[in-house]
């Protein structure tokens, strides 16, 4: 199954040992291009078990959130400035769940890193947990619902785990992007409780979730973005 296309990693920046505002800016350009590359084929696997706008949906909700931080002093903003921002840019520019269930994620990154310019890269994980817990506050799902969940619940799992291992931090985000595609290939077989989809009952089993699927697809991104950052190594 086809779930993320490897891309190309990113050049190494000047600081590699930490995460700053400007690098969320390029992070979320990287998050952007990936939507806008995979935005038919995510139409696609909704348009089996919804209304075919989940593409369009992530493409241009990360593309805004992409042009808004863009846009913004990178200088004058705390690392938690910066995610309100992609937060507010996406919900406003996403409608149904989508929108508001990414905009939690995003806040409560923003809450976990804190009012400040930059943290230590080896922190980086901790955004796959903090935007899983975002999502599952926000939905009131749990894995086996065929959702985003599904995607993101093993993602972080991984993430703590690499964690409290003190495993490389590039290792730890590729790990949870397998874990996350993972998730995503195993909503095929389940049938919907949550969402649009439920309403296809039983019609929804043998097809994938597509936000299972971009959610695979958003953290493969962020481990190349970071593979890119750090050579694949720490």
């Amino acid at each position: 199954m086809r779930l993320a296309p490897r891309r190309a990693v990113m050049p190494m920046t000047p600081d590699m040992h930490s995460f700053s505002r400007a690098d969320l800016t390029d992070l979320f350009r990287c998050l952007a291009e990936r939507m806008a590359a995979d935005q038919a084929w995510l139409a696609e696997l909704d348009g089996e078990i919804g209304d075919a706008d989940h593409g369009v949906a992530m493409s241009g909700g990360f593309g805004a959130a992409a042009r808004a931080l863009f846009d913004a002093d990178a200088g004058g903003q705390t690392l938690a400035q910066g995610f309100s921002l992609a937060a507010s840019t996406l919900l406003n520019a996403v409608g149904a769940t989508t929108g508001p269930l990414y905009a939690s994620a995003l806040l409560r990154a923003g809450h976990r890193f804190g009012p400040q310019a930059r943290v230590p890269f080896a922190r980086l994980p901790e955004l796959i947990a903090a935007m899983a817990e975002g999502i599952e506050a926000r939905g009131h799902g749990k894995p086996g619902d065929k959702t985003m969940v599904d995607a993101w619940a093993p993602a972080a799992h991984a993430a703590r785990a690499g964690l409290a291992e003190g495993q490389p931090t590039a290792l730890i985000l590729r790990r949870a992007a397998a874990a996350a595609a993972d998730g995503a290939q195993a909503t095929r077989p389940m049938m919907a409780s949550r969402g649009r989809a439920a309403r296809l009952g039983p019609r929804s089993i043998g097809h994938l979730d597509p936000g299972a699927v971009s959610a695979a697809a958003l953290l493969d991104s962020l481990a190349l973005w970071a593979e890119g950052r750090t050579g694949g190594g720490a």
